[in-house]
């Protein structure tokens, strides 16, 4: 039996997109807090005499505006982080679960999935159009298809049309209905 998967849409590595260079955030805190540091520097190089010229003005607003975004852009890149880590934490736990899953049902998915193949061959389905009829069945699109097998989307809809036609079938949902409507919840399970 030939075995057709996907990469889960739901697994990302959790350093995918650890660009390996200090977060923007962090780059421009740290830019923001050496303008701060080089106008208090200045500022203090330059003695003013008095507080009010336009000069020291500025530069006071420079420092304060400085430091306020560097503040802001810390707090922000550390809750960005707090909130990565608890989305990280989560995806393991749905991770886990979904692999606990697969290993209980593994017999029953081991057995459908050679039934499925069964009536493929009934139908006298191409590999090829074996492998977009087991991926409409997994609730993919035709766009999703295409890029998964490298094909063109027109390719894909006319693999699907020739599915279609030869099971008698009359689009996806017959096709997922075909498979799955008998499948039911343990007795005992309906009966609550």
């Amino acid at each position: 039996m030939t075995r057709f998967s996907l990469p889960p849409a739901n697994d990302v590595p959790p350093d995918a997109l650890d660009d390996g260079g200090a977060p923007l955030p962090i780059s421009l805190a740290a830019i923001l807090a050496v303008i701060g540091l080089g106008g208090i520097t200045d500022l203090a190089l330059d003695k003013p005499v008095t507080w009010l010229s336009l000069h020291v003005l500025f530069e006071v607003v420079m420092v304060v505006a400085s430091a306020t975004g560097a503040a802001v852009l810390w707090r922000r890149w550390r809750r960005a982080e707090q909130s990565a880590g608890t989305l990280r934490t989560t995806m393991e736990s749905h991770r886990a679960e979904r692999d606990a899953w697969r290993l209980s049902a593994q017999s029953a998915l081991d057995g459908l999935g050679r039934a499925i193949n069964e009536r493929f061959s009934a139908w006298e389905l191409t590999p090829t159009e074996r492998e977009v009829a087991l991926l409409l069945l997994k609730g993919e699109s035709h766009k999703r298809i295409a890029s998964f097998t490298n094909r063109s989307e027109r390719t894909v809809r006319q693999h699907a049309v020739a599915v279609y036609n030869k099971s008698g079938l009359h689009g996806r949902a017959e096709l997922a209905a075909f498979f799955l409507q008998d499948l039911l919840l343990p007795a005992d399970e309906r009966a609550t």
